[in-house]
């Protein structure tokens, strides 16, 4: 059922998406083509050309909130409104049907920030920077193979970096339809004391990192890390941070689903 369910939502996202990933690049090959009449000297090409570079920046930041908003969207839209009462009547488990929207989401996010990265490209393309691009490209490749295709810790920080992200949204929409009344403005409230959750115990891991009983044990494992060891060591410790604080979400998520949520 999970496959069906992410079927329908890719479906359903892509519609979005998928034109305005070509609107992006569209424009950017348009920035392109601008910037090499900024200095023509000619009032209205340098006009047209300054409107071209803003209308970039505004479609790069269009890409980024409108992927923001439909996460918000499908996971509001699909279980926590009208359609809630038809979803939750399908033979899938509150599991499978928050497992779609976050797959669904963290794919859109990380698609993003590459669609992003190539109308750079392409807004920055001409024969010196591909010229360029072809002597740096060979590092390039190689430090991405160590980071992606070798140990994948870059790739499975971004990964559970996006879900936990939509997972915080998630569980403050929950816990805010699991009341009556004033469901929207209880899950921004519930949004702002997750925030104040976190940071606080944020500031309390980092007060026992610099003393206490954790500092104290850490200094008795002695042990020294240094270059290429100490980074993949730091990004583990994000990488099971990020689950936890994901983990955390998810739970509040699937058990309000479960037992508190409110259609009426």
């Amino acid at each position: 059922m999970l496959t069906k369910l992410l079927k329908h939502e890719f479906r359903a996202t892509a519609r979005i998406m998928g034109p305005l990933y070509l609107v992006l690049l569209a424009v950017a090959l348009g920035f392109n083509f601008s910037a090499r009449l900024m200095d023509s000297g000619n009032f209205v090409l340098n006009m047209l050309a300054a409107l071209v570079v803003m209308a970039y920046v505004v479609a790069i930041t269009a890409v980024f909130i409108v992927a923001f908003i439909l996460m918000l969207q499908r996971f509001y839209k699909n279980l926590l409104g009208d359609e809630g009462y038809i979803m939750f009547t399908l033979p899938a488990s509150v599991h499978q049907h928050v497992w779609s929207k976050l797959i669904v989401s963290a794919v859109w996010f990380i698609a993003t920030g590459v669609v992003v990265f190539l109308s750079v490209f392409v807004a920055a393309f001409n024969v010196s920077f591909l010229t360029d691009l072809a002597s740096v490209f060979p590092k390039l490749f190689q430090q991405m193979t160590a980071y992606y295709a070798v140990n994948g810790t870059v790739f499975a920080l971004e990964l559970a970096a996006c879900m936990s992200f939509s997972l915080q949204f998630y569980a403050a929409l929950a816990a805010g339809h699991s009341f009556a009344n004033h469901k929207m403005a209880l899950s921004v409230a519930f949004f702002f004391v997750f925030q104040f959750v976190v940071q606080m115990a944020g500031a309390i891991v980092l007060v026992l990192l610099d003393e206490g009983p954790l500092h104290q044990f850490l200094l008795t494992l002695d042990f020294q890390l240094t270059g290429v060891a100490a980074v993949h060591f730091t990004m583990v410790a994000l990488l099971l941070l990020t689950v936890l604080y994901g983990a955390i979400f998810y739970i509040v998520t699937t058990i309000t689903l479960k037992k508190r949520l409110n259609l009426e």
